[in-house]
């Protein structure tokens, strides 16, 4: 790793002021280990608050070859805002606003530090919400940047099917509007879906313009046990190949209910599984509440436990979004290592039978969850990461399971995305296209400066 230079850090302190920091708690406040991987702190951070300022630090780390890291909220599981080059985190969380709301158009724009949970908020008397849901509140950039989907991704798609246009910094300063508001076109490149899920390795995400949806007129969540992961993946496969509208469909296995009836003082059955959700006209919910549960007693599924105000179906989604951490009270002291797979729906319940029987050869615990309805699940393994046969078994366990889901003409990754810890298996999946995926890196990047060692290994660069 070179030294930052002086001239470098001169010039952004006085573009920043007090908001450029070379201090070591700021630095590891923005290292990005995720759950799994060692903290990789930057050199410094630029904390900017408008598109001006992003070109600027782009353009005076450009000036100096300085990587460049783009950073949101941290929430990224994969090490993709470490610095292993060390370089710049340029911070964009003070970017809060809502820049421009269409209501009659159903989108906006916004810059992108401002987090999902706030944009809610701020549409909250529109009749007008926005659905990307992936637990955490991260920030629009990032999920942009990553991907990101979630618990409603079944009924309104993820950020792929929610991002409309987005304006970037790209390696060499410029700025870029990647498309406009129309709800179709077909004029050049898709560069706004090359840019979304990019992970920061092609430019800075400044500014997204996103897709709105009208707030459902009903909706309820039910709760139901199963005696078998087969039985819970089966109803959800069924009303799906079906055409129930579900909005929403996430699978717990019995320890990960454990775990959550301990953290949240709730008395769910301790076994397999379903959390569902309805939206729609009053009629429609009820409809498609009935239907679903003639699936699941067909599958050996128990009484349905509804939330039908939205307090209680927040204190549902509450307990659910936060399974993973309240897995830590299965282990204390434990360290978590998520991983995730997503496969054809066809081949689910094979893949996570066979999934929990490895489990079951583990010497800790681990809990299963995940968003079933698109084939997409998560698996938390508790270990103790001062034990080197812990780590590697770990990582046996997290390469196996990858295998199983690419011979299943799966993914290494529904939504944790590639960073650094999954690059090996990106590889695995995709063969020859990742080479692709890298001449476009470079083609855009030529010093390899943006976001590096991210979704490739270290790539050559030009002067």
């Amino acid at each position: 790793m070179s030294t930052l230079p002086n001239a470098l850090s001169a010039q952004l302190q006085t573009l920043l002021g007090v908001r450029f920091s070379r201090a070591e708690a700021v630095r590891n406040q923005h290292a990005g280990a995720g759950m799994h991987l060692p903290p990789l702190p930057p050199q410094a951070v630029a904390m900017v608050q408008n598109l001006e300022e992003i070109i600027a630090v782009v353009r005076a780390c450009a000036e100096h070859d300085a990587p460049i890291i783009p950073y949101g909220a941290g929430t990224s599981l994969e090490c993709h805002v470490g610095a292993p080059r060390g370089g710049i985190a340029i911070d964009v969380s003070g970017m809060k606003q809502l820049l421009r709301l269409s209501i009659e158009d159903q989108d906006c724009t916004v810059q992108a530090g401002l987090t999902r949970l706030a944009l809610n908020e701020e549409l909250r008397h529109t009749g007008l919400f926005f659905p990307v849901d992936p637990g955490a509140n991260a920030t629009i950039g990032g999920m942009a940047s990553t991907r990101a989907s979630g618990t409603t991704t079944l009924r309104y798609g993820g950020m792929r099917e929610n991002v409309i246009a987005l304006t970037v910094v790209t390696a060499d300063g410029r700025v870029i509007k990647t498309a406009s508001r129309a709800r179709k076109s077909a004029a050049g490149y898709d560069l706004t879906h090359l840019f979304v899920g990019s992970e920061g390795t092609l430019g800075v995400i400044a500014e997204v313009t996103l897709r709105l949806h009208p707030v459902p007129e009903a909706a309820s969540a039910a709760v139901c046990s199963f005696e078998t992961a087969h039985g819970a993946t089966a109803t959800v496969i069924e009303a799906v190949q079906c055409g129930l509208p579900l909005a929403r469909a996430e699978y717990l296995d019995a320890a990960a209910i454990v775990a959550v009836n301990r953290a949240f003082a709730t008395d769910h059955p301790e076994r397999e599984t379903l959390f569902l959700e309805f939206h729609g006209s009053p009629r429609e919910v009820e409809e498609c509440a009935a239907r679903a549960r003639a699936i699941a007693d067909a599958h050996g599924g128990g009484a349905f436990r509804w939330a039908l105000d939205s307090e209680a179906r927040n204190e549902l989604w509450k307990a659910r979004h936060n399974a993973g951490l309240a897995a830590l009270g299965l282990r204390p002291g434990a360290r978590p290592w998520s991983t995730d797979v997503c496969v054809p729906i066809s081949q689910l319940s094979d893949c996570i039978d066979a999934t929990k029987r490895d489990i079951g050869a583990l010497a800790f615990p681990a809990i299963v969850l995940g968003h079933i309805g698109d084939g997409n699940f998560h698996v938390v393994l508790l270990i103790d990461a001062t034990s080197a046969e812990e780590v590697a078994a770990a990582k046996s366990f997290n390469d196996k399971l990858v295998a199983r889901a690419i011979a299943m003409d799966g993914t290494c990754t529904g939504e944790h995305g590639i960073g650094i810890g999954k690059r090996e298996s990106l590889r695995e999946e995709l063969g020859p296209a990742v080479d692709v995926m890298a001449d476009i890196k470079l083609a855009l990047d030529r010093r390899s400066i943006m976001n590096p060692d991210k979704i490739f290994k270290p790539l050559r660069h030009f002067n």
